[in-house]
């Protein structure tokens, strides 16, 4: 089940969203950096019946409520911190070949990955490890031959990956996917 899945259960079962719980865990006193799920577990279960599952995406909603979110350009960095810096500079290659397609071409970094987005569409995600480098394209109807592999569970947010061992891989081939993609997004 997706996360917009649990609220919306949530939500057909009390009628109330995220704001709503927000607002009534603050007169809780369960609003802020201390909050354990425990407490709020058991305040949902008493209070509206929600089991474990949906009481946790309400405990999400919170905790990530009192953390602040480290800002893009801070996660990408992490991105490539230590033994992964010898990605950067292809992954700022790969991010200045997309921006020069269009002015519309954004990211958004997640804890493990950087998405590149054409106007908040997912086009291409990009995943360093010390070793290698994952390029995952979604190419809706593309067959991209051998340099590619289906995403898989990998990240089903793209539909085929290009594992780079080298940065001199990332070549004229791989670039001209990246525009397939970036056209189709």
């Amino acid at each position: 089940m997706s996360f917009q899945a649990y609220l919306d259960t949530i939500r057909e079962k009390t009628g109330k969203g995220p704001d709503d719980f927000r607002a009534l865990a603050a007169e809780r006193g369960l609003a802020g950096p201390g909050v354990k799920a425990g407490d709020v577990v058991a305040w949902l279960a008493d209070d509206f019946g929600l089991g474990r599952g949906h009481a946790m995406a309400i405990y999400s909603i919170l905790k990530n409520d009192a953390s602040p979110r480290p800002a893009a350009e801070d996660r990408v960095a992490k991105q490539f911190a230590g033994a992964k810096a010898v990605w950067q500079p292809t992954f700022d290659a790969i991010v200045a070949h997309a921006r020069s397609l269009g002015d519309d071409v954004g990211l958004a970094p997640t804890d493990s990955y950087v998405s590149l987005v054409r106007d908040g569409r997912k086009f291409a995600v990009v995943a360093a490890t010390a070793k290698r480098l994952d390029l995952g394209l979604k190419l809706k109807n593309d067959d991209p031959g051998e340099r590619f592999e289906p995403s898989g569970s990998w990240n089903a947010m793209v539909t085929h990956r290009a594992r780079l061992d080298d940065p001199a891989q990332l070549d004229a081939e791989l670039l001209r996917w990246i525009d397939r993609a970036y056209a189709e997004a």
